[in-house]
C-alpha cells in the first residue's frame, strides 16, 4: 500500500469498523503502514476534521463528519424517500431487519434499513457496510443474476469469506457457492445460516428489471433461532414483492441508476 490516497482511504475504512477509535500502532500494524506514515495522515486527517483523538496520546477515532457526508450523499439521492416506505412495510411484517444494498461496481453497500424487531434478540449491525459475495445473503442475491464464470471472477477478486471472520457456515469452496447459487437461481431469491454471522440468518432479493442488471439487495435478517428455512420460506414471497416494487421505483433516485453493461 504505497499511494497516499490509497493509505488515507484505508485508514478511514479501518476507523470505521472501529468506533471505539484504534491505537496509531494499531493502525500502523492492521494496514502495514509505517507509524511515522500513519501519524502524518492522521495529522493532516485531524487538521481537516475527519479524525479526532479520544484523549492526549490516546487512540484515534473519526468524526462525525465524514458520516454527514455519507448522509447528505444518500438523502439527495432520492433513495430514502423511495425505499424507506417499503422496508418499513416489510420490517413490520416480518418483525426482523431489513435492510437495502445498492451496487456500485461489484460492491453492495448497505444504504438504509429498518428494523422491526422490538423485543428479544435483534440483529442490527453498522450502516454502509460492504456485502461478502461469498457469504452473505445479499451477496449471493446479486450473484445468482449472474453466468456462475461472471458470479466467481467477481468473488476471486473480493475473496471468500473465511469462516472465522463470519460465520461456520461460510462456503470457502467454489462447489459450495456453486451449489448455493443454484438453489437461489432455482428460487429467486438468496438464504444462507450462520454463514454471514455466527447464530444469524438471511434471505435476499436482487432488485432489477426484466433483462436488465441488478442494481441491488433488499434483505431480511434475525436471529437463525426464528429465522429458520420454514419461516424464510414464509417470508420469501413479500421479500420478492419488495425487490419488485424498488427495482420499478428505481428510475427516481440517482443511486439506482443501472450500471453500464
Amino acid at each position: 500500500m504505497n499511494g497516499i490516497l490509497e493509505r488515507t482511504l484505508a485508514i478511514l475504512e479501518l476507523l470505521a469498523a472501529h468506533p471505539e477509535g484504534l491505537a496509531l500502532a494499531a493502525l500502523a500494524d492492521r494496514l502495514d503502514i509505517p507509524r511515522s506514515a500513519v501519524h502524518r495522515l492522521l495529522g493532516d486527517l485531524a487538521r481537516l476534521g475527519y479524525v479526532r483523538q479520544l484523549r492526549d496520546f490516546g487512540d484515534y477515532a473519526l468524526t462525525t463528519r465524514l458520516v454527514a457526508l455519507g448522509l447528505n450523499f444518500l438523502y439527495s439521492s432520492g433513495i430514502v424517500d423511495i425505499a424507506q416506505p417499503a422496508l418499513d412495510r416489510l420490517a413490520e411484517l416480518s418483525g426482523e431487519l431489513v435492510r437495502l444494498a445498492v451496487l456500485d461496481g461489484e460492491r453492495l453497500t448497505f444504504v438504509a434499513r429498518a428494523q422491526g424487531a422490538r423485543k428479544g434478540l435483534r440483529y442490527d449491525p453498522d450502516m454502509g457496510m460492504d456485502a461478502r459475495l461469498s457469504c452473505t445473503a445479499t451477496g449471493q442475491a446479486w450473484l445468482l443474476t449472474l453466468d456462475d464464470e461472471t458470479a466467481l471472477q467477481a468473488v476471486a477478486r473480493q475473496g471468500f469469506g473465511k469462516p472465522e471472520d463470519y460465520g461456520p457456515a461460510a462456503p470457502t469452496t467454489v462447489g459450495a457457492l456453486l451449489a448455493a447459487l443454484r438453489l437461489a437461481r432455482e428460487r429467486g431469491w438468496a438464504g444462507v445460516s450462520e454463514s454471514a454471522a455466527p447464530g444469524m440468518a438471511a434471505l435476499a432479493a436482487p432488485i432489477r428489471t426484466a433483462g436488465e442488471p441488478a442494481i441491488g439487495a433488499v434483505v431480511i435478517a434475525g436471529p437463525a433461532l426464528r429465522m429458520t428455512p420454514e419461516r424464510m420460506a414464509a417470508l420469501a414471497p413479500d421479500l420478492l414483492a419488495v425487490a419488485a416494487e424498488l427495482a420499478v421505483a428505481s428510475g427516481a433516485s440517482r443511486l439506482f441508476h443501472k450500471p453500464p453493461a
